[in-house]
């Protein structure tokens, strides 16, 4: 099973950018789904992209379609994210996620999640 650590959140103005990083221990990386989800302040935690070990195209929410770009290189064991155009909506814990199977956009079909990386997005 592999752990997962992000790194990258920090503090950025409306309209600028940031790269999340999520590194993953265990030599199966390259064939878990990845996934990114998000938890701003008093609600609940939701989907934000995803993407498979290869073949098909990453899945975005809506809300960030465009503006957010999730990649992976398994030879480094790491999934990104990369923001741009970002709005003080974007502001929340941003968690990475992994799972054996397909694409997903639920969260209770991800089995190991990392610990969060705080962004805010300030207006």
């Amino acid at each position: 099973q592999v752990q997962l650590v992000e790194s990258g959140g920090g503090l950025v103005q409306a309209g600028g950018s940031l790269r999340l990083s999520c590194a993953a221990s265990g030599r199966t990386f390259g064939s878990y789904t990845m996934g990114w989800f998000r938890q701003a302040p008093g609600k609940e935690r939701e989907f934000v992209a995803t993407v498979s070990w290869s073949g098909p195209t990453p899945i975005y929410a809506d809300s960030v379609k465009g503006r957010f770009t999730i990649s992976r290189d398994n030879a480094k064991n790491t999934v990104y994210l990369q923001m741009n155009s970002l709005k003080p909506e974007d502001t929340a814990v941003y968690y990475c996620a992994a799972r054996r199977g397909r694409r997903s956009v639920r969260q209770s079909e991800y089995d190991t999640w990392g610990q969060g990386t705080q962004v805010t997005v300030s207006s």
